[in-house]
């Protein structure tokens, strides 16, 4: 029997759209919202939550703020060979990211999660980012037999997300890695300006490792021996307090303008674009612009440049005029298609008919969500108060 999550979820791919009036989000996501005037709850949210991030960045505040982290991260940093770690992916945030941490000074050791799938882009934009700023860099090579498994194990699963094996390693490697050097700092790429929308139905959290073992219990075969498992009191609790280990979301103090950052790293890194976001990765780049429309009627073009519109990167009818392009290069996803089923060791005949069947909403897994509500509830007090940034 489909549970009500599911079958809403399943609905929302089907009925009739309608569409916020201020951003572009509409009704494919099973658990939007609109006021009296047609405006979302993500826009709602982004004026109670967003808005002040930006204020502060506006007004010369975070600024401050970004200088005395800065001297934090040097004085901690004092006697070791760095004072901050950086994820790199090769693409646009943690490059500019690496930038910064530069600009700034700052000792980084750039860190990178190989899950099998960088693009020829992502290889030579890192290389260049080291190049540029003389930066060292430590990569994680997962067993490939490991996380094969676990993409077929998500394919198979009927979850949204099936980029979970890769949004759920990285963090672990990056503390991972800064435990081991003694760094105390992570700089994060995450950020308000173009990250603020993501509807939790479409992208459940990958930190969520009772979810992931959930499905690969059921679906998975291969043990997992050197996949970087970070579970929720490692990711709220040791890695932060015990270990005092910081995830600095440098981003949300500078005025992050992602046209504006591509040139930069153009000019100071050799930076190459790629196309849109996240195509660093051929499974991610296959996983958002056709999986997801495709298997759930899911565009994420939509709050990614819903986030741009709120944050004035962007109009709202430059944003309708994008989506009536089709998500996705018909030759590419062929070529896409045969390459990952290929490389997952499936038949191409079953990953087309993985993608027919209708999805699954995460609540039909195990999963500690009701843990991360209360995690978010707690760290935006403490951010209000200013004990958390």
């Amino acid at each position: 029997m489909v549970d009500q999550h599911t079958l809403r979820l399943q609905r929302a791919k089907t009925r009739a759209q309608i569409i916020c009036t201020r951003c572009v989000m509409d009704t494919t996501d099973p658990d939007i919202t609109f006021d009296d005037a047609g405006v979302c709850n993500h826009c709602r949210r982004f004026d109670a939550q967003v808005k002040p991030i930006l204020a502060a960045i506006d007004s010369g505040k975070a600024a401050t703020i970004l200088e005395q982290e800065v001297a934090r991260i040097k004085e901690e940093g004092k006697g070791l060979k760095y004072d901050c770690v950086v994820g790199v992916s090769g693409g646009v945030d943690s490059s500019y990211v690496a930038y910064l941490a530069h600009r700034h000074g700052l000792r980084a050791l750039c860190v990178h999660f190989d899950s099998g799938w960088n693009t020829e882009f992502a290889v030579r934009n890192i290389e260049n980012i080291l190049r540029s700023l003389d930066y060292d860099l430590w990569t994680h090579v997962v067993e490939w037999a490991e996380m094969r498994d676990l993409q077929v194990a998500f394919f198979r699963s009927g979850l949204p997300n099936c980029d979970t094996p890769t949004d759920h390693a990285i963090p672990g490697v990056l503390n991972r890695v800064a435990r081991r050097f003694g760094i105390r700092t992570i700089l994060s790429g995450s950020n308000a300006s173009t990250e603020s929308i993501l509807p939790l139905s479409w992208a459940y959290h990958a930190n969520d490792h009772r979810q992931l073992l959930d499905v690969h219990r059921r679906f998975g075969s291969v043990k997992l021996n050197t996949y970087p498992l970070i579970d929720f009191w490692q990711n709220y609790l040791i890695y932060p307090h015990y270990h005092k280990i910081r995830t600095f979301k440098i981003l949300n103090y500078v005025s992050y303008n992602k046209r504006e950052a591509k040139e930069t790293i153009k000019s100071n890194l050799g930076w190459t674009d790629y196309g849109g976001k996240h195509e660093e990765s051929i499974f991610t780049r296959f996983f958002q612009q056709y999986y997801l429309p495709a298997r759930f009627g899911f565009d994420k073009r939509k709050p990614h440049l819903a986030s741009l519109i709120l944050s004035g990167q962007m109009t709202r009818d430059e944003a309708l005029d994008e989506l009536q392009l089709p998500p996705y290069n018909k030759q590419q996803v062929e070529f896409d298609l045969e390459f990952i089923a290929k490389k997952l060791a499936m038949s191409l005949d079953e990953l087309k008919s993985l993608i027919e069947e209708p999805g699954v909403h995460h609540r039909s897994y195990r999963s500690l969500e009701p843990f991360f509500e209360i995690g978010v509830s707690v760290k935006r007090k403490l951010r209000h108060i200013g004990m958390s940034r």
